[in-house]
């Protein structure tokens, strides 16, 4: 909202369950990277705000503005129009905050990567430029393990894009892992968690979310409540990556508290 970009990022180890991840990290492009340099080399899982980017600074990253002018163009037209002076200016940003944010995907972008080696080890990655005209010092589920991000190499690995809030209530990508423990497959798992992501109250906004699936044994899945979206999978030997659909998943018919 004030037009300070603050990436967030999340890594985890399945062999370990080690973790690391920053979250509000200003001026810093690279958050994946000071997310690994967490797990590697703090004591903590998560590090935000000034303490994230004094890590990003001793990593060797170089400060940036991350605003650029493109996405600088369309951040001032959204506040065009939203900004207007009052005399409670704190209020006036909150209002235009409920009124930009109403699409979390408008002009941001988050990657997830799910890798798995020849031993079969799993890990998985997240990292967002954030939610478009945000309120300063939000962070969504990217930074949050067990929220955006999960992985165990027993079971498998998820990681999930869209209406942060969501996965962080449901809990997506752990929910995901613990359906894959139960002896669901990718298919199941993914759409058994992004059911419970539609059975949450959004107070009428609409309910956005994609989750890609990665079980132990390579088999892999992607979901979103959007038409037409599609992921990318790619394995040793193949010439070139392939890009998949990904399920859709609706409402259930029978309504909010039913059990699949």
């Amino acid at each position: 909202m004030l037009g300070v970009v603050e990436p967030d990022a999340s890594i985890m180890d399945g062999t370990t369950r080690r973790a690391g991840a920053v979250g509000g990290l200003r001026r810093y492009r690279a958050a994946v990277s000071v997310a690994s340099r967490v797990m590697e080399t703090l004591p903590h899982a998560v590090v935000v705000g000034d303490g994230a980017a004094r890590l990003a600074g001793e990593t060797g990253l170089v400060p940036e503005d991350l605003l650029t002018t493109s996405a600088r163009e369309i951040w001032q037209r959204g506040l065009d129009g939203q900004l207007q002076p009052g005399d409670d200016g704190k209020s006036q940003l909150r209002v235009s905050v409920a009124v930009l944010t109403a699409d979390p995907e408008m002009a941001a972008g988050t990657v997830n990567v799910l890798p798995r080696d020849r031993a079969g080890r799993l890990a998985s990655a997240v990292s967002t430029s954030g939610w478009a005209w945000k309120w300063p010092g939000r962070l969504g589920d990217t930074p949050m393990i067990g929220a955006g991000n999960y992985c165990d190499d027993r079971y498998g690995a998820a990681a999930c894009t869209g209406w942060g809030e969501l996965a962080i209530r449901a809990v997506t990508a752990h929910t995901v892992v613990c359906q894959l423990a139960r002896g669901r497959s990718p298919r199941g798992a993914g759409r058994r968690a992004t059911r419970e992501v539609l059975d949450l109250d959004t107070g009428g906004q609409r309910h956005i979310m994609s989750i890609v699936v990665l079980a132990a044994d390579g088999t892999h899945a992607g979901f979103s409540t959007k038409r037409g979206r599609t992921y990318l999978h790619w394995t040793d030997g193949e010439s070139q990556v392939t890009q998949a659909a990904r399920r859709r998943v609706r409402p259930a018919a029978h309504g909010p508290g039913a059990v699949w």
